[in-house]
């Protein structure tokens, strides 16, 4: 499993640029130097401007999320999975629904395009998106609730080799009894204390997915829409760096 080092707060935290060009998401990345561990890029920046942007970050010695949420055939992702290597990004998803061999298909991809002496491309299982919640698996023909369907995908995607999972905060204690404390949790529908909860029904604080057992963090309004992102996103270092304490403590969750 290519686990990376996430020892510190800040390694944790992943800052969502999304922004509709590149010019912007770039300039409030360089704010941010040094103060977050990773940047996501997703769909709307990489349809607008391409690779660019991740392109960019990695020259500039950013870890980088590219959040494609991969579902096709297991050629086309073994594919993209080297693709996304070759470029230098540390991390990419995939949806565990397009099952086993499609999930296996993404391993060898990031294998592929792993320079030889570099640590391989994580590669993580999108389970059931955030903005979901149980009328809209029934509606989808899923027959589960929320919980039920991400433990099941999760197990998949570890069986598949794959190195953790996205979930929401209210699934990662789930998703810990199952998978063990190894298995990387990705977790967004990060809101702070009285904040908007947009279009995600599945959130938590800081503080509370940090307990609940999560590796990283992905935050995007509450930074990047605020009057300081970079104050913004000191704030929530220290929220997380107060629970992780909590946590090692108390738990032997790495």
């Amino acid at each position: 499993m290519g686990l990376m080092t996430i020892a510190s707060a800040r390694d944790r935290l992943i800052v969502a640029l999304d922004f509709g060009n590149a010019a912007a998401a770039a300039q409030l990345a360089e704010r941010l130097h040094g103060r977050v561990g990773m940047f996501k890029v997703g769909s709307e920046l990489f349809t607008a401007e391409g690779p660019v942007l991740a392109r960019y970050l990695v020259s500039a010695r950013e870890k980088v999320f590219l959040d494609l949420k991969w579902h096709d055939i297991p050629n086309t992702v073994r594919a993209a999975a080297r693709e996304a290597a070759q470029i230098g990004v540390r991390m990419v998803d995939v949806h565990a629904s397009g099952g086993r061999k499609m999930m296996e298909a993404a391993i060898e991809g990031a294998r592929e395009g792993t320079s030889a002496g570099t640590e391989r491309l994580l590669v993580l299982a999108v389970t059931v998106l955030t903005s979901l919640g149980s009328a809209d698996l029934d509606e989808v023909g899923m027959g589960a609730s929320p919980e039920g369907a991400v433990v099941r995908l999760a197990r998949l995607a570890q069986q598949s080799g794959l190195d953790g999972v996205v979930a929401s905060p209210r699934e990662i204690a789930a998703v810990r009894r199952v998978c063990g404390p190894r298995f990387l949790v990705v977790t967004p529908g990060i809101r702070l204390p009285a904040a908007a909860s947009n279009d995600q029904t599945r959130i938590a604080t800081p503080t509370a997915a940090i307990q609940a057992g999560a590796d990283f963090l992905v935050v995007g309004r509450p930074i990047t829409g605020a009057p300081d992102p970079v104050a913004a996103a000191e704030a929530i270092v220290a929220e997380m760096d107060k629970a992780l304490q909590s946590r090692l403590a108390t738990s032997s969750v790495p």
